[in-house]
């Protein structure tokens, strides 16, 4: 998957973004490194000087939470890398960061995000689980 576009429309041309995939063990060691939480992520996001960041992404827990709520691997990957880099811009967890999330979302992997929830008492975004029929 390629995200240039989303970068340069996110972040800037001018912005050198790296994407790095971890194991769990390595995101759960960066984790409780550098937020003192001992649990591996789905994505950190780090600003290495003004125009320069990088985004480490867990692929194996990405798949899990895909595969648990229903989604798309693809979809919420993308929408993962929206929101580090979103957290690269400056923004902090927000009804603002929300709005672009889904706007960026919609404009490129056609907002297909039905079952997404926020939970603050979680550290953000949580899935809603469907209902078996």
């Amino acid at each position: 998957m390629h995200f240039d576009q989303l970068k340069n429309d996110i972040l800037g041309k001018k912005y050198s973004l790296s994407i790095a995939f971890v194991s769990e063990k390595k995101s759960q060691e960066i984790n409780r490194k550098y937020r003192d939480k001992d649990k591996p992520t789905n994505v950190l996001s780090f600003s290495l000087r003004p125009n320069e960041g990088e985004l480490v992404l867990c692929k194996a827990m990405i798949k899990r939470e895909a595969k648990e709520s229903g989604k798309n691997f693809d979809a919420w990957l993308g929408f993962l890398v929206i929101h580090g880099m979103l957290h690269l811009k400056g923004y902090e967890h927000s009804s603002t960061m929300e709005r672009l999330e889904a706007k960026y979302d919609k404009k490129y992997f056609s907002g297909n995000r039905r079952g997404l929830l926020h939970d603050e008492s979680r550290g953000g975004r949580v899935f809603e689980r469907r209902k078996k029929s």
